[in-house]
């Protein structure tokens, strides 16, 4: 009996035990995600009138280009972003490094091989003692993972993360990347900053020229202003003996590292092909699509295994299709559990010839849509009934969409594909037109009312296109 007793009493512990930590791990997770849910950086949205952009700058490597769109633009500062673009030669390689912001990049062209370094995680890419004794002349390799990238690719980088682009390809690789000055990992000014590890960089690779006004430029004088405007890499600021020391190599090696002898920039070509660690191009994908559809686990995924990448271009992942009108795919952080970390998000559309995406607004993010191909025309408009833009917009144009701004895209004859880059890991928008809209939600005497018009016209504004998000072109459109 007394057994019996202290049985019961034991497995009563035990729920009571399992429903506390229970309880413990629920509100951890609540922390957790509400610490993730920050607040971005606010600035004034006093925004007009709005512009198709170009890039501002063009700074030139050895084996490429770096573009940069100006930062103190009032679109992108109402963001909160900074984008550039690198167009990548044949056999270039971007330089080792980080910025002080999460970033995310989409792949416009050609093909590469993209590394990410994260601070604590192992080398699981080891060459073997076999292949390494084959080539004497050679040391034996090992380096944390690389991932090939290809043209619809969308990667993932958090703040701080040393990363690397090469193109293995035949052509120019170019991308085009967002970085979320806006973030709260952000504890800097609200402009780019790029850490370089490697090569020779340009001051205005570095963010100095996306301050202008600020104190790198123009107000500090005399010897201190002139010496913050030069540029390098990181190393090039250390005493040439402590750094040796570090690394436990001579001296004359560090000075290699801090001073290169020859301006390649940033982008400098690989002399004979980059060898790196890496499985075969197709046993990659393959392994991606049998990942595809696992999320974040809480236990075995971490940020050493996490995937980076996500092909956004790929037609059988949309979320929307008309097979005479186009395809809407969408990535966030249910199909790419990082994003959820970077609270970044990301929208790839594509309109057949003369073919219409519903007007509709963001609820939660703003949008930066940068166009890929083809041309169309744009319609903004303000809460206040103001039309801030209306006109064409063409392949490498960029244009910020602000939250709550309504939006409404239109094809030309030789189509439109753009990628939007949103500030929110589950952006939401809410359509104006077609069967998942806001008119269709409402009932008919709302409509009626609201628009003062004839429940005849109420029913036909409701019901008149029963597409759901792209909408084949109609007569008004030829």
């Amino acid at each position: 009996m007394a057994s019996t007793s202290l049985l019961c009493l034991g497995l009563g512990f035990l729920i009571l035990f399992h429903a506390c930590f229970a309880q413990i791990a629920q509100g951890t997770d609540a922390t957790r995600e509400q610490r993730q849910q920050q607040q971005r950086f606010q600035t004034q949205c006093n925004i007009q009138d709005l512009n198709a952009l170009e890039p501002q700058q063009r700074v030139e490597s050895e084996a490429g280009v770096t573009e940069f769109w100006d930062q103190n633009d009032e679109q992108l500062q109402c963001a909160n972003v900074a984008v550039f673009r690198h167009r990548i030669q044949q056999r270039g390689l971007v330089v080792p490094s980080y910025t002080n912001t999460p970033e995310l990049f989409y792949v416009i062209q050609g093909r590469g091989i993209h590394g990410a370094v994260f601070p604590g995680c192992p080398e699981t890419y080891q060459e073997s003692q076999q292949r390494s004794s084959e080539s004497q002349s050679r040391s034996q390799d090992q380096h944390q993972k690389v991932r090939q990238i290809r043209e619809g690719d969308l990667v993932a980088l958090p703040t701080g993360s040393a990363n690397w682009i090469y193109n293995d390809g035949p052509s120019e690789l170019v991308v085009v990347a967002l970085v979320d000055v806006g973030n709260s990992d952000n504890q800097l000014d609200q402009f780019l900053r790029k850490f370089y590890l490697g090569g020779n960089p340009q001051p205005q690779l570095q963010g100095y020229s996306q301050s202008q006004g600020s104190r790198y430029q123009g107000s500090q004088g005399g010897e201190g202003g002139d010496r913050s405007r030069r540029g390098g890499n990181l190393f090039r600021g250390f005493d040439e003996r402590l750094l040796a020391e570090a690394f436990n190599v001579n001296p004359d090696l560090i000075s290699k590292l801090q001073r290169p002898q020859m301006q390649k920039g940033i982008i400098v070509r690989v002399e004979e092909e980059l060898r790196v660690l890496s499985p075969q191009r197709g046993r990659e994908q393959e392994q991606e699509q049998e990942f595809q559809g696992s999320g974040d686990n809480g236990i075995e995924e971490t940020i050493c295994t996490m995937k980076l990448k996500h092909n956004i271009n790929d037609p059988s992942g949309a979320d929307a299709y008309n097979p005479r009108g186009g395809r809407v795919t969408t990535v966030n952080r249910f199909n790419l559990p990082i994003l959820r970390y970077i609270q970044l998000s990301a929208e790839k559309g594509n309109l057949y010839q003369n073919a219409m995406m519903a007007p509709h607004w963001n609820l939660n993010a703003h949008s930066v849509v940068y166009i890929t191909r083809g041309n169309g025309r744009m319609q903004i408009v303000a809460e206040n009934g103001e039309n801030v833009f209306d006109g064409q917009i063409r392949e490498g144009q960029l244009i910020v969409v602000p939250q709550g701004f309504a939006v409404v895209k239109r094809a030309s004859n030789r189509g439109l594909e753009w990628i939007s880059f949103k500030t929110n890991d589950v952006a939401k928008t809410s359509q104006l037109a077609g069967r998942a809209s806001v008119i269709r939600g409402l009932p008919l005497d709302v409509i009626q009312n609201s628009f003062q018009v004839s429940r005849d016209e109420a029913q036909r504004l409701k019901y008149n296109r029963q597409e759901l998000t792209v909408f084949t072109p109609g007569p008004r459109s030829q």
